[in-house]
């Protein structure tokens, strides 16, 4: 095993506690064109303390972290590439699925794949593996386009098992392909409902897979560092990026805070965190971007504290991980959607967690400033969960001295009687 090994068995992860098993509902939403994220809504997985004061966002757990390398169009960029057997299908089937025409593209991709398939490898030289997968990854597009997402599943299982038969051969680019082909199969199996165990196994894969080819990728300097010191110290070559080795790890925390395994779940988020957030003494430059990534990540850490009982060494802690969010945040100051976004939904779960201390004052403050933020931001969502949130600190104060007077008025009754 190597020294950035991580194992999350299936076996292992059974025999821990589920807390906040239900797994709620997830609103799911684009904005301007960026990557689809998650809010959580449901309150059954949250203990009873913390429902009474309402829902924190799950502020993006998932956040839109895709690796850029599943959605393959440059392959067909230039058709010269492609051996004169398999050009013909390929360029009328690529033609056909941008005009609509899918059952023609299908009928066309799948027959240049298959003669692709019956030709020797190095015919498709240099990267073979990555252009055969690329013709079974856009039959797949095309399968699930046209609403068969059985056949599609099938098509991108069965490239991901060529690649595996061919493994000791294949580049790095050719395995990091690899490993987007299993996160791909871990989130159709959650979308078409096959099964966590089905879900777990492609995503636990993608995970080991990707801290491997880190470790050989990564120009890591020896010295027996942990795990997390060392994603935050690598040096990635210019065709591998963070979010091509943070997406598998991310997407398995997100797996199992959903499934309520958050003694793996909290661990994943801290060595995505390490990546997206490297130390000052860190070599590696990091966009606004990135960053913005590192404090809704950090903000997931916040709302994973709340899934235990909400004591208060556990609402320090999550108070402290959402502070540390907004810090960052403030520090970046990216203008991007996403690091908008984070901010506002890091000022609505400081108003939370201020409520469940019973310091309405600063809660509302902080409500206040996420409501401006989400209006300006023109996010409905946002508008609404804080406007909610500032309607029961009112009904709260409306209720107290309400309270407070029947109980003097029981208390001046029992004297009388007396």
């Amino acid at each position: 095993m190597t020294s950035l090994s991580l194992r999350f068995t299936r076996s292992s992860a059974a025999g821990l506690p589920r807390l906040g098993a239900h797994h709620g509902n997830l609103l799911t939403s684009r904005y301007l064109g960026y990557p689809r994220r998650t809010i959580f809504r449901s309150r059954a997985a949250l203990p009873a303390e913390f429902n009474r004061v309402g829902t924190i966002f799950l502020g993006l757990i998932g956040l839109g972290f895709v690796s850029t390398l599943i959605g393959v169009y440059e392959f067909y960029s230039s058709f010269a590439i492609w051996p004169q057997e398999v050009r013909p299908d390929l360029r009328t089937g690529v033609k056909a699925k941008q005009q609509g025409n899918l059952a023609l593209s299908r009928k066309l991709i799948a027959r240049a794949l298959e003669t692709a398939l019956s030709m020797p490898p190095d015919r498709f030289s240099p990267s073979p593996y990555l252009k055969l997968s690329g013709i079974a990854i856009t039959l797949g597009e095309v399968l699930e386009e046209d609403d068969q997402p059985k056949k599609a599943y099938e098509t991108y299982l069965a490239a991901l098992e060529h690649l595996r038969r061919h493994w000791s051969t294949l580049t790095n680019e050719e395995r990091l392909r690899a490993i987007s082909l299993g996160q791909k199969l871990g989130k159709m199996a959650e979308t078409y409902q096959l099964g966590e165990e089905e879900e777990e196994r492609w995503l636990t894969w993608s995970v080991e897979e990707v801290l491997k080819l880190a470790k050989d990728v990564g120009n890591v300097k020896p010295g027996g560092k942990s795990e997390e010191s060392i994603l935050a110290d690598l040096e990635l070559p210019k065709w591998v990026s963070v979010t091509d080795i943070g997406a598998p790890l991310e997407t398995l925390g997100a797996f199992y805070a959903r499934t309520g395994k958050l003694t793996f779940a909290v661990p994943l988020y801290l060595h995505t965190i390490s990546l997206l957030v490297p130390p000052v003494t860190s070599p590696r430059k990091t966009t606004p971007e990135e960053l913005c990534r590192g404090a809704q990540l950090m903000n997931n850490l916040s709302e994973l504290f709340m899934r235990s009982t909400p004591t208060p060494v556990v609402l320090e802690q999550s108070e402290a991980w959402a502070r540390q969010a907004l810090s960052l945040l403030q520090k970046t100051g990216g203008s991007a959607r996403v690091c908008e976004e984070a901010l506002a939904v890091v000022l609505f779960n400081l108003g939370s967690l201020r409520e469940m201390n019973d310091d309405s004052k600063s809660a509302r403050k902080w409500f206040e400033q996420s409501l401006e933020q989400s209006k300006r931001l023109k996010w409905q969502e946002g508008v609404i969960q804080v406007r909610n949130a500032i309607r029961r600190l009112d009904r709260k104060q409306f209720d107290a001295p309400l309270h407070t007077s029947t109980r003097s008025d029981v208390e001046a009754g029992s004297v009388s009687s007396e």
